[in-house]
């Protein structure tokens, strides 16, 4: 029987421990950017986590890494991360080339109790992390411009978790939010510096093709790799 409510209160006890500025030092230019996501297989019985990592500027894919695991928990909403991290750090503890920033695809600290995957995936691994999500999971927000780079604060109760960035045209905005060791400024920017005219940046667009495993990622990996 899992007790959602320890569950809850180690989040809330965790993200206490989230650094919210930059951890890092200035100017800081990195010389790999991963992105990380996570994707199930067998009706969700398997976790299957995808990292890769990017040189920059180039945002050449240089290594990717791919962990299956028995899917550990269940969904509960709001306690995703706790279903996603360890397939996570599987795939983490494989590379060979650790990166200096890691984009997540996933909330950072826009989470109902300010820990995210990417929150609890940085606060693990130790690393400068920015969390990348498709959607919205708490926080309101005024009306985003449609022109790209558009953005407005992500609120919630009076504090501001996260930027919402309009990164093309006639899509749906991205929810950016501090993972960890990052400030919002940094983690707005290096986002921007890694959208290459799709929606989503290169590090978890490259992440998110591996962990669905899309051919179109597959046949450029056996290409390049």
């Amino acid at each position: 029987m899992i007790d959602t409510k320890i569950l809850r209160q180690e989040q809330i006890e965790k993200s206490r421990q989230v650094i919210r500025h930059d951890a890092f030092s200035t100017p800081f230019t990195p010389r790999f950017i991963a992105g990380a996501d996570v994707g199930f297989e067998e009706s969700g019985t398997v976790t299957r986590a995808a990292v890769a990592v990017l040189q920059y500027p180039s945002l050449e894919l240089v290594e990717y890494q791919i962990a299956r695991i028995d899917t550990v928990l269940p969904y509960i909403p709001g306690l995703l991360s706790f279903r996603e991290y360890p397939a996570l750090m599987a795939a983490w503890q494989k590379l060979r080339q650790r990166p200096d920033l890691v984009m997540v695809d996933g909330q950072g600290i826009a989470h109902p109790r300010r820990f995210g995957v990417a929150s609890h995936f940085g606060l693990l691994a130790d690393v400068p992390t920015i969390g990348v999500a498709k959607s919205r999971l708490c926080g309101e927000h005024a009306l985003v411009g449609e022109t790209p780079g558009s953005c407005q604060p992500l609120m919630d109760h009076g504090e501001q978790i996260g930027v919402v960035l309009r990164s093309k045209k006639r899509c749906n905005p991205l929810y950016i939010s501090i993972g960890h060791k990052v400030s919002i400024a940094s983690a707005i920017f290096w986002v921007e510096q890694c959208i290459k005219g799709y929606r989503l940046p290169e590090p978890t667009r490259w992440a998110d093709g591996i962990a669905s495993n899309r051919s179109f990622f597959k046949q450029t990996m056996q290409k390049n790799l």
